[in-house]
């Protein structure tokens, strides 16, 4: 039996990347509330809630980047040098947050400026974050194998667009996890902050929506086509649906739904971006098999994979299982 070791490979690139967005994007999303929280205790309740699991969450983000250079190293070579600026910012902006996590509990005299490091790097992040995803999405200029586009190709209003959207999905997920792990007073005003960045997100994901297919006649033809539509026209669907639990877990003043119907929102847009992209891994002629590593790199690479990927799940898992429930005042970061 003879396996599609590219198409098996995208389908691990992919899943790591979103494993990614749903996880790290929550605490991204903590430190954009951090400047409209009321109080330090505020703040320091809404970091205890992420502390123990924030940095495994982008173990997922290594893993999407590394694997890519291993076994995608022509899309590499493509997306690296179209999304530099975007990407050494994000970079940047995570290493600052890192260091604003750890150093604001360590001085009183300026938690101030670290609060508001803590905030720049999460808002940079998220930011450039939707802006390269948009660039990614409207297309990059290749010749012979290599990027042949300038080096502001990734500004535009539709990336922009897009970096808004993905930052302001990022506070909904971090505003509906903090309803999810804290009580009282605190709870009740994120409940009402996560009404107001529902609305936000789904206009912005209607906006996105109604402007890809038109970047590409290709993207209007996977998502309009006769008989595509019958099973593309499923995604809107389900994001209505989604939307409604959303609204009404927050209504219902439920802890958890409200954070999964944020995740699940995450997850169909990630599937509307395979529609638009598959079979491509660089829109808008660069195919996962065009872009592949030789069979026996990814045969080898794809060994250590099914080795590591369980005990990366594992431990994420259980680290999530060991810090489940409520999180308290007298809980404290160490």
């Amino acid at each position: 039996m003879e396996f599609d070791l590219p198409f098996i490979w995208a389908g691990i690139i992919a899943f790591a990347v979103l494993v990614y967005v749903v996880l790290d994007g929550f605490d991204l999303g903590i430190g954009i509330l951090f400047p409209f929280l009321k109080t330090e205790e505020e703040r320091d309740l809404a970091m205890n809630s992420v502390a123990p699991v924030w940095d495994g969450n982008e173990t997922w983000l290594v893993m999407g980047g590394g694997g890519l250079f291993a076994v995608f190293p022509l899309a590499y070579a493509t997306v690296l040098p179209a999304l530099y600026v975007p990407l050494t910012a994000m970079l940047l902006a995570l290493v600052f947050r890192g260091v604003a996590f750890e150093y604001r509990w360590r001085t009183e005299r300026w938690k101030w400026v670290w609060n508001l490091a803590f905030f720049g790097g999460s808002l940079v992040a998220s930011l450039m974050q939707g802006i390269a995803l948009g660039a990614l999405v409207q297309g990059i200029e290749v010749e012979n194998r290599a990027y042949a586009g300038g080096w502001w190709d990734w500004l535009t209003p539709y990336s922009v667009l897009t970096g808004i959207g993905v930052a302001v999905g990022y506070t909904l997920l971090g505003s509906t996890w903090l309803n999810l792990k804290i009580e009282g007073a605190f709870q009740e005003r994120m409940r009402m902050v996560s009404v107001r960045l529902a609305i936000a997100t789904l206009a912005l994901i209607g906006a996105v929506s109604l402007a890809t297919p038109f970047l590409d006649p290709v993207y209007y033809e996977r998502w309009f086509s006769w008989p595509r539509f019958a099973l593309t026209g499923v995604v809107p669907l389900l994001v209505a649906v989604t939307a409604y639990t959303l609204f009404k877990g927050l209504s219902n003043k439920s802890d958890a739904i409200p954070f999964l119907a944020s995740i699940t929102l995450f997850v169909l847009g990630f599937a509307g971006i395979g529609i638009s992209f598959y079979p491509n891994i660089v829109p808008p002629s660069l195919t996962i098999w065009d872009a592949a590593a030789p069979d026996s790199s990814l045969e080898f690479a794809l060994v250590g994979t099914l080795v590591l990927l369980p005990v990366i799940l594992g431990y994420t898992a259980y680290a999530y299982y060991v810090f489940r429930g409520k999180i308290r005042a007298e809980d404290g970061y160490h």
